[in-house]
């Protein structure tokens, strides 16, 4: 069964850190191109990062550049996206999407940030 499972969420203060991880399974998602996005409520989803896996090159979204930075761990078929110096504005849920036709998403996970 194909699928991508997000983890790592969760409540944080500004100014703090979390890292999100994106397992995959059912296929070798370091192969294909892996976005995350974020939709926060009453606003469109949000791309964030993408990760060109054939050309190992990486875009960041002005929001996020300088201060997230995604990563992959070939032998856990898992990318992460590690988030630092985090804002209020990046209270969202989060997503992986990858796959050959970008047809995987994950369930999403919840990211807060408040004081």
């Amino acid at each position: 069964q194909v699928q991508l499972v997000e983890s790592g969420g969760g409540s944080v203060q500004p100014g703090g850190s979390l890292k999100l991880s994106c397992a995959a399974s059912g296929f070798i998602s370091v192969y294909y191109t892996t976005r995350w996005y974020r939709q926060a409520p009453g606003k469109q989803r949000e791309e964030l990062v993408a990760f060109i896996s054939d050309e190992r090159i990486t875009y960041y979204s002005d929001s996020v550049k300088g201060r997230f930075t995604i990563s992959r761990d070939d032998a856990k078929n898992t990318v992460y996206l590690q988030m630092n110096s985090l804002k209020p504005g990046d209270t969202a849920v989060y997503y992986c999407n990858s796959g050959p036709s970008f047809q995987y998403w994950g369930q999403g996970t919840q990211v807060t940030v408040s004081s």
